[in-house]
């Protein structure tokens, strides 16, 4: 089973000196045992790795049974007595797919494949969850949207119009031809809308996001905008892809070869693009050759 690695974080103050044994009021409690019994191990912060072994690892410190032992991969129960959601995982350094989440207050045990198998435990963020939603429609593009910059472990909410104008020149090449620039600004501005519309992603520690600034979702970069992609923007931003009426995610990629799924109608080709621009194609024409069943209106 994979475990996660073994990089020890250091216990805050606050947690170090409150850790004694018994679950109170602002503390995340792992019992021994399930059902709330045996030994406490009591926690005011997040810990990404538990360690094994004795002295350096955390361990049990209450009163009965399992007193005295390392709690990684040794508790059966909980009680959450802080003020935000804690989420416990499989995996060491907030990993792996599988977790179990505790809102405050919560007491009991822990599901079969997380029970004896705790590596990692995360209190959440308290924000409120409408910092999460679009006012986007499917007729009107959204004023902002969520960024995670995945290098700073930051979210960003970014104007629309900004993140579009720093995202095309990563994926279009400034000095490609006007059609394919305003073919890709297009296309970029539907797979942000669609995302902003339908993004349930959060990150490890509940902030919620649309988009990823890399090539899991679209290359943003801030400062990147360029006079040719910005113009390109501008020209098509009255412009709205759809189809059956709703903004669908445009999905592109290098070539027709790279696309893979491409043949389904739903990928563009960057290059193929720029080549039927360089032919003389309009940016509709482009698009309509990739997208099957689409409406461009104003």
């Amino acid at each position: 089973m994979a475990l996660g690695g073994s990089v020890l974080a250091t216990a805050s103050p606050a947690s170090a000196a409150n850790r004694d044994g018994v679950c109170q009021s602002g503390e995340f409690c792992y019992y021994f045992n399930s059902n709330n019994q045996g030994s406490v191990s009591d926690f005011t912060g997040s810990v990404a790795d538990y360690a094994t072994q004795q002295p350096s690892c955390y361990d049990f410190k209450g009163p009965g049974n399992g007193k005295g032992k390392c709690i990684k991969n040794s508790a059966a129960s909980v009680w959450n007595r802080s003020g935000k959601t804690v989420r416990v995982y499989f995996n060491s350094n907030y990993g792996g797919s599988i977790y179990q989440d505790f809102k405050p207050g919560a007491k009991g045990n822990l599901k079969a494949a997380l029970k004896n198998q705790n590596a990692s435990h995360r209190f959440l963020s308290s924000a409120s969850p409408t910092a999460c939603k679009t006012d986007g429609t499917h007729s009107r593009p959204p004023t902002t949207i969520l960024v995670y910059r995945k290098s700073l472990d930051r979210v960003d909410r970014v104007a629309f119009k900004t993140y579009v104008k720093n995202v095309l020149p990563n994926e279009w090449l400034s000095y490609w031809p006007t059609e394919s620039l305003r073919a890709g600004a297009i296309a970029v501005k539907n797979y942000g809308w669609y995302w902003a519309l339908h993004s349930t992603r959060k990150t490890s520690d509940g902030r919620c996001f649309d988009v990823y600034d890399h090539t899991s979702s679209q290359v943003y970069k801030p400062g990147s905008a360029t006079a040719t992609t910005n113009a390109a923007v501008d020209a098509t931003w009255g412009t709205r892809l759809t189809r059956n009426g709703k903004i669908f995610q445009a999905q592109y990629c290098a070539t027709t070869t790279a696309c893979g799924m491409w043949v389904n109608g739903d990928w563009m080709s960057q290059r193929g693009s720029r080549d039927k621009a360089r032919a003389g194609w309009g940016h509709s024409r482009i698009l309509k050759s990739y997208y099957n069943g689409i409406a461009l209106t104003s």
